[in-house]
């Protein structure tokens, strides 16, 4: 064989495999539209599992998310412990509507105890389709590598205009320090636009966030106080 031949490496392949596979996610992903289709407009908050209820995260995660249940939003959360429950906590403490898109780990994730609704998805790329499908504003709480890849898919998607030009607001100022220099980085060697540092706010305030929120999410959509909606009996659905 000539030494400047390419060999390329072969691996296992089945169609079949492939084939189930696309079943399956379509399956699931059509289970996670019928089972969040009535929760109404949204607003996702991202945070790390990891925080007990006495950090103060926790407690600033909760303050936020019943403020902004207030509004009128449901809050969305990925389901599980940690900054998660603080925020559908928050809602519950309101009276708003709470609901988490879980996620099937090797180490379970129990869906938290302030949850109305709750769906249990088993892969990572459908749950952040269904954490993004249904929200006006993504909300960043201090967290790890699954807080920061929820952020950064949320901000690719709206550069790329795949979604509309919704809020993106990052509490935790000195949390995230490190986190806004590198990106102050990125734009200055040019691997992201000049503008594209205007798609999200950092913030330590509470009331800048609403403002935001009433702002560029219930302004500009021109969301409406929501009249009840008569779910379809023949299609087996509830409210």
């Amino acid at each position: 064989m000539n030494k400047s031949e390419i060999v390329f490496l072969d691996g296992p392949h089945s169609r079949f495999k492939e084939l189930m596979f696309a079943f399956q996610t379509m399956v699931e992903l059509i289970k996670g539209f019928r089972a969040l289709h009535f929760i109404g407009p949204c607003i996702t908050i991202f945070g790390s599992a990891r925080f007990k209820e006495d950090h103060p995260y926790y407690a600033l995660t909760r303050e936020a998310s019943a403020a902004f249940a207030r509004l009128g939003f449901t809050i969305m959360t990925g389901g599980g412990p940690g900054l998660m429950e603080a925020a559908n906590r928050g809602a519950r403490d309101v009276g708003g509507r709470s609901v988490g898109c879980n996620i099937q780990l090797p180490v379970e994730q129990s869906p938290n105890p302030y949850l109305d609704k709750w769906i249990i998805m088993k892969h990572f790329f459908l749950r952040k389709v269904l954490l993004v499908k249904y929200s006006f504003a993504f909300v960043v709480m201090p967290g790890g590598y699954g807080t920061l890849d929820e952020f950064f898919e949320a901000l690719t998607l709206i550069e790329t205009h795949k979604i509309k030009n919704f809020p993106v607001i990052i509490f935790g100022m000195a949390y995230h320090k490190e986190l806004q220099a590198h990106i102050e980085m990125m734009k200055a060697n040019g691997t992201i636009g000049e503008g594209d540092t205007n798609l999200y706010i950092v913030t330590d305030s509470i009331e800048e966030a609403t403002a935001l929120i009433v702002e560029k999410s219930i302004k500009q959509y021109g969301l409406k106080p929501k009249s009840r909606v008569k779910p379809f009996g023949w299609l087996f659905e509830r409210a």
